[in-house]
């Protein structure tokens, strides 16, 4: 069977540093912290008081308020950034078949504030079970591609994946192969996550998976750097429509990369330390190669998961120089979780959004707030540190792992007519 190729034809962005693409573009090259004293509730009592938060952010502006009050934050996101995509990959219902568009999304936590709220509630009262009757279609976290695909009629295939904060990007390699094997035409993917609330900062404290350097927020989420402590929380969405390639050319669809392969894995080794020396993310990035019929000196940039954990950061540049060999010191290697924080389960869409711009403007965003050098990590490497570089890019890679052990990789190119 003949594969088709698939390209990106659209891109939608509502995150901590920009409320756009373009507005989130910028403030990557730029690079700018999202990271700031939490304004959702009141913080005194909690370990961490900062966040990645989104900001300036009225759903009413995007959704009329009645219809808003029926989706949790992370399905609001995910509507507003799917909208932008939509519309910037030019879809209408007279150039495609409504029975093969779909909506393939990735969320690792669903509508944690929804549940919350309703939890929270019920306990202040008798014990009768008083209930939202939107409570459960608000939480679920198949329900934001519900409501993408209401909002625009598509009528293919429709589901979520959750992955913890490989979630989004194993939509995207979902929707890539449903798309090459002929079974759509188009799909929206990526995904959303809105986790910074009470319980959201408080389990994870719990798990001492947070940075705590509340003196200086924005400085916070510095992966590579010696004295990091923990990743920042982030919120927000990342949208991509994916296109069979023939059907985007026959539209005159604006193309802005093709998708290469991806890969998947599982480290299969611990509930949420990664193995230190990055076994299963070796693996995740071989059979991404693979798959793109791909050598490793074919790539130019990686875009990793880079938390800014202690044990994290180390095992995936271990894998990088494992895999890469004397190629990995020519690869530049960023994290944009530096700016954005960990969108969680939106993390692979946002950070895809940010490796097909930096092949599409030849220019690669920085890893902030790096100050000291961590002598578990290769030298030689080159870390992007603290200011954007420009280069030519072909081939570039995005890294997203989960607790669990969920491993996942994209690799997106510039397009070959």
């Amino acid at each position: 069977m003949q594969l088709k190729r698939v390209v990106v034809t659209g891109l939608g962005a509502l995150t901590p540093i920009g409320n756009n693409v373009e507005e989130y573009w910028n403030g990557l090259i730029e690079g700018k912290s999202g990271a700031a004293p939490i304004t959702y509730y009141d913080t005194e009592k909690h370990k961490t008081k900062f966040a990645c938060q989104v900001k300036n952010f009225n759903i009413e502006d995007f959704i009329d308020r009645k219809e808003s009050r029926r989706l949790d934050k992370f399905a609001q996101y995910a509507v507003v950034a799917s909208d932008e995509a939509i519309k910037d990959a030019g879809i209408t219902h007279e150039n495609v078949n409504k029975h093969r568009v779909g909506v393939i999304w990735g969320a690792g936590i669903g509508g944690l504030e929804t549940f919350q709220e309703e939890v929270l509630y019920y306990a202040k009262g008798d014990g009768t079970p008083k209930f939202n009757p939107f409570f459960i279609p608000k939480m679920i976290a198949d329900i934001a591609p519900a409501h993408i695909s209401m909002r625009n009629g598509f009528m293919g295939p429709n589901y979520t994946t959750v992955s913890a904060c490989a979630s989004s990007a194993n939509a995207l390699i979902d929707a890539f192969n449903y798309i090459r094997l002929g079974m759509c035409d188009v799909i929206i993917s990526g995904g959303s996550e809105a986790a910074v609330t009470i319980a959201g900062m408080g389990g994870f404290n719990s798990m001492h998976a947070l940075s705590t350097r509340n003196e200086s927020p924005e400085t916070a989420s510095r992966p590579f750097d010696a004295t990091r402590d923990g990743f920042v929380l982030g919120e927000g969405a990342g949208a991509l429509v994916l296109e069979e390639y023939e059907h985007a050319k026959a539209r005159g669809a604006k193309i802005y990369c093709e998708i290469g392969g991806g890969g998947m894995s599982s480290d299969a080794y611990h509930l949420t330390a990664p193995h230190p020396e990055g076994l299963g993310v070796i693996a995740v990035m071989e059979n991404t190669l693979r798959d793109a019929g791909m050598n490793p000196e074919d790539v130019q940039h990686i875009n990793t998961h880079g938390t800014s954990t202690p044990l994290g950061d180390v095992a995936e540049l271990k894998a990088i120089s494992a895999v890469f060999g004397d190629h990995a010191k020519n690869i530049n290697i960023n994290s944009t979780k530096s700016m954005t924080g960990h969108l969680l389960g939106a993390a692979g869409g946002i950070e895809a959004i940010a490796s097909i711009l930096a092949i599409k403007n030849g220019i690669i965003p920085p890893t902030i707030n790096h100050t000291t050098v961590d002598e578990n990590i290769n030298p030689e490497l080159n870390l992007t540190l603290n200011k954007a570089q420009k280069r030519e890019i072909k081939v570039a890679m995005s890294n997203t792992f989960g607790f669990g052990g969920h491993n996942a990789c994209v690799l997106f190119k510039k397009l070959e007519e």
